[in-house]
């Protein structure tokens, strides 16, 4: 368990706080809950009725045998059932209806939130942990609407009445009902405290599911090309066993607590029985009062039974929207330097890129790029190379502002990169990455993710450009059809032409091609080289390879090894000197 999941085992029972953050989402359906409000303080205040009906029918009606008002009683008693069903309806339709409601923004909410994060966050947060967020820790909030806050309210205004209703019928005989009510709040005390630790490692063992299970499933094929699915079946038991046990500490929590509320209400109504009995033979008191005294001993426990399982579901709304308002209350987005760059007014850009002596690390300070500088003229392309490892990619990231950098400063047509509206930046730099992510979606929304509203005419002309036509033509839908998740349908090259005519159809001022040849094959690789050759014309482009023979006819070619610039010049230049280009491509053509 990390330390941030132990600290949440800690804290109040009820934090007041978190529920008033949690009150303050039902702000724009505030009628509709405050409707539903006042039909539970009219449900709640209705309880007292039948059993003085059924008192009348047995002290009034019996005796004389007035069956005019026996069917009037029996008739009020039907009333009061249909009517209380009636309120019961609208209650529970109103209150998961603004349940929902709210659900439905929270989600909204804390997707735009975290979509606005830096990419570091994702670094070092896993996709499970996320999904629980925006899925059973939204429900748990959910449920504090539907069949939490105003369902205990009710229990404790019906509890309410029926105690009054009991003293001003008979207060000796209620003060005898109620002895054994100090056991059963003792008791309600300590269940609140054991609950509570119980419901967070529930919490927490559901996020360590989701985060193996939504791992593994991603990474499948790693577990089944080094026939790990029997280690990885036992670690998936473990955790599967932490989570069982987690949710049978708590349910042995209420298997302790109900059956002592049940043991204490059999009591109670023994010893009314024992008690009333005795004074109805001396007629000190009616048998009819006595049924109703007996009927009230069942409203009274029932409320307070049904108050632990609103206990459960408020503590668990408590434990899930604390983690949901933690995770919206987190700024982890790029700020703006200043308030102008929030602007939604477009931006013209050139393409010219300046590196000034950037440094710049993915954790603390092991250096990924040390004092960098470099600059590229508008429409020229500059190629990057190196081992692994060297910080080419890095440089990609920082372009897009997908990381900031620690030092230095990075120009865009001379200005500082902070200073341009960050979706306004990015929408000049069009971007190809060697691992193609495409959605479950049809193609046509996988080619179009920069801006809609592109013809099919324009959608043509791009894959003819990239030469994408001769595959998409053999599709049964056309642009229509379904690529699957992660785009499984198509092979590794075609994926690649998919993101080429992304970046095509937008004409980005800055063009990136991180390895986008690496993993294709010469046929698609020499498809790809001719559409590059003429989406980079008359453009900046940035391009990182690989393959050094894609990049022979860059205007310049930078060599990085270990975060720094060793070498930088044309093709040519570099061949002519001694030094890691050339070792590089030596070795490639040696390999080939």
């Amino acid at each position: 368990m990390s330390k941030e999941q132990q600290n949440e085992v800690t804290g109040r029972i009820f934090d007041g706080a978190t529920l008033r953050k949690i009150l303050a989402q039902v702000q724009p359906y505030r009628s509709r809950f405050v409707a539903t409000g006042v039909l539970v303080v009219l449900l709640s205040g209705l309880v007292w009725i039948r059993p003085a009906l059924i008192r009348i029918a047995v002290d009034d009606a019996m005796p004389t045998g007035d069956a005019d008002l026996l069917l009037n009683v029996f008739l009020a008693v039907c009333g009061m059932l249909v009517f209380e069903a009636i309120l019961q309806y609208r209650v529970t339709y109103l209150a998961n209806w603004v349940a929902q409601s709210v659900s439905l923004d929270l989600r909204s909410k804390l997707f735009q939130h975290v979509a606005q994060f830096q990419l570091r966050y994702f670094d070092k947060t896993p996709v499970g942990t996320l999904v629980t967020r925006h899925v059973s820790d939204i429900d748990g909030i959910a449920n504090v609407f539907s069949n939490g806050i105003l369902n205990a309210i009710g229990d404790l205004l019906a509890l309410m009445v029926v105690i009054a209703t009991m003293f001003w019928v008979d207060w000796k005989l209620t003060l005898m009902v109620l002895t054994p009510i100090p056991v059963l709040l003792l008791a309600t005390r300590i269940f609140q405290q054991v609950i509570k630790k119980a419901f967070v490692d529930v919490r927490n063992q559901v996020s360590r599911m989701n985060e193996f299970v939504q791992e593994h499933v991603t990474g499948m094929h790693i577990v089944q090309a080094f026939g790990r699915q029997e280690k990885e079946a036992n670690a998936f038991a473990t955790i599967n066993a932490s989570h069982r046990d987690a949710n049978i500490r708590s349910v042995w929590a209420f298997s302790v607590f109900f059956p002592l509320v049940e043991m204490l209400s059999a009591t109670s109504v023994g010893v009314l029985l024992w008690w009333g009995m005795q004074d109805v033979l001396v007629e000190r008191m009616t048998l009819g009062i006595l049924l109703q005294f007996i009927l009230y001993v069942f409203m009274l426990y029932r409320p307070i039974r049904q108050l632990a399982d609103r206990f459960n579901v408020l503590q668990m709304g408590i434990v899930n929207s604390d983690r949901v308002f933690k995770l919206l209350a987190r700024e982890e987005r790029i700020e703006p330097s200043n308030a102008s760059n929030e602007s939604p007014e477009p931006i013209q850009l050139q393409g010219a890129i300046e590196f000034e002596n950037v440094w710049f690390a993915y954790t603390d300070e092991e250096w990924v790029l040390k004092d960098v500088s470099f600059r590229v003229e508008p429409g020229k392309s500059v190629a990057f190379v190196g081992p692994t490892g060297a910080g080419k990619s890095t440089i990609i990231n920082l372009l897009n502002r997908f990381y900031v950098h620690q030092k230095g400063r990075i120009l865009f047509d001379g200005k500082p990169i902070e200073t341009y509206p960050l979706q306004a930046l990015r929408q000049h730099i069009g971007i190809v990455l060697q691992d193609v992510f495409l959605f479950s979606d049809t193609l046509r929304n996988n080619v179009t993710l920069y801006a809609k509203g592109f013809e099919d005419e324009q959608l043509e002309a791009a894959a003819i450009a990239v030469g994408a036509d001769g595959f998409i033509s053999k599709l049964p839908e056309k642009w229509e059809q379904n690529v699957r998740e992660r785009g499984a349908m198509l092979s590794v090259g075609q994926r690649q032409l998919i993101a080429f005519m992304r970046a095509y159809l937008v004409q980005p001022t800055v063009l990136v091609l991180d390895e986008a040849t690496s993993s294709i094959d010469s046929e698609s690789e020499q498809l790809i080289q001719r559409a590059t050759a003429a989406i980079t014309r008359n453009r900046t482009s940035l391009i990182v390879a690989h393959r050094l023979s894609t990049i022979r006819h860059a205007d310049r070619i930078m060599v990085l090894d270990q975060g720094q610039l060793s070498q930088s010049g044309s093709h040519d230049e570099l061949m002519g000197e001694e030094g890691m280009y050339k070792e590089l491509v030596l070795s490639q053509v040696e390999a080939e």
